[in-house]
């Protein structure tokens, strides 16, 4: 199997090509090549990166392909791991970055709809990646919007831990845990739903104005936070979660579960606006197809976060309008 990863002498890559090549996303009896993008810039670095990988000797890596081209390292992927984008400087303004990153995902989306396999998976994790996976995927006519999602399982990931601190119990304890909308600061970290012990959250944590403020802000500003902490941006964490993202297409969910994900939403049983890339919470019988869990009820809560963060996802399609096809 083939996994493309960009932005592959970053942060966040360093973290995750290892566990790629160690079998941590598709199991220690699955052979894979891994292909490599990342700027001419960089090529220095990617050389590092692969000789690491060589020296590693790990027994399911058969290869490595190295480049600077969509189009060559694409070339017969089944899954890629968009990782790789402009960072925000200072300054900017979040239109402009838009509309930087906006012109690399337009020639991702191209490459992988000419040289990936039709059956592709793709995963963006460089942000803001709601929108570059939108844009991705438009561009992309011949492979299904479905096969595109942009990762909120880091999101998911901080909320369970939060909620198991809260609660005093094990992260193993908490389920039912999932992420609305875009993956920013107006996301929302569904604690209405989520469950601990079996038991609604509501019920095994009594502090609901904690849920409803502080837990509600430590998901949306936990990454203004890492920076803050350790001066550089979430790496490891981000790449475990792009390892779980993935994961969860392929392992089929366990029944009445379900995981985070972005993806398009068209046709989505919550009424969201259907040219969005939205983070709903979703299930899968492997193979990488899914489905939006519907038949969640919303209190009023939730329903205003919820627009609040539709309104962010829709003011950004409409600063990347002229990038769409």
């Amino acid at each position: 199997m083939r996994i493309a990863v960009t932005g592959a002498a970053g942060q966040i890559a360093y973290s995750l090509l290892f566990r790629l090549a160690h079998g941590d996303f598709l199991g220690p009896d699955q052979p894979i090549a891994l292909h490599l993008l990342d700027l001419p810039a960089s090529e220095g670095a990617l050389q590092g990166v692969k000789m690491e990988l060589d020296d590693s000797v790990f027994p399911l890596l058969k290869e490595v392909v190295l480049g600077s081209r969509a189009e060559e390292v694409f070339g017969g992927v089944h899954y890629a791991f968009l990782v790789g984008a402009k960072p925000r400087g200072p300054g900017m303004e979040r239109k402009d970055l838009l509309a930087d990153n906006g012109k690399i995902f337009v020639e991702q989306g191209k490459a992988l709809n000419t040289c990936a396999s039709k059956d592709v998976r793709v995963l963006v994790v460089g942000n803001p990646c709601n929108t570059n996976c939108l844009i991705a995927l438009h561009h992309a006519p011949n492979l299904s919007p479905h096969q595109f999602h942009a990762m909120t399982r880091l999101d998911q990931n901080r909320a369970v831990f939060q909620l198991a601190q809260k609660a005093r119990v094990d992260v193993a304890d908490v389920s039912h845990v999932a992420i609305w909308g875009n993956h920013s600061s107006t996301q929302v970290p569904d604690f209405v739903h989520a469950k601990i012990h079996s038991r609604e959250a509501l019920e095994a944590i009594s502090d609901h104005r904690w849920l409803e403020s502080e837990f509600v802000s430590l998901i949306q500003k936990r990454g203004a936070q890492v920076i803050a902490a350790r001066g550089k941006s979430s790496a490891a964490s981000a790449a475990n979660a792009a390892i779980d993202a993935m994961r969860s297409l392929v392992v089929p969910t366990p029944h009445g579960q379900w995981f985070s994900s972005g993806v398009y939403s068209a046709n989505n049983p919550y009424g969201i606006d259907e040219d969005l890339v939205f983070s709903f919470p979703c299930s899968s019988q492997g193979r990488g197809d899914y489905a939006i869990v519907g038949g969640l009820e919303m209190n009023s809560f939730l329903k205003e976060k919820i627009d609040l963060t539709q309104k962010e996802l829709i003011e950004e399609r409409d600063l990347v309008r002229g990038l769409l096809r």
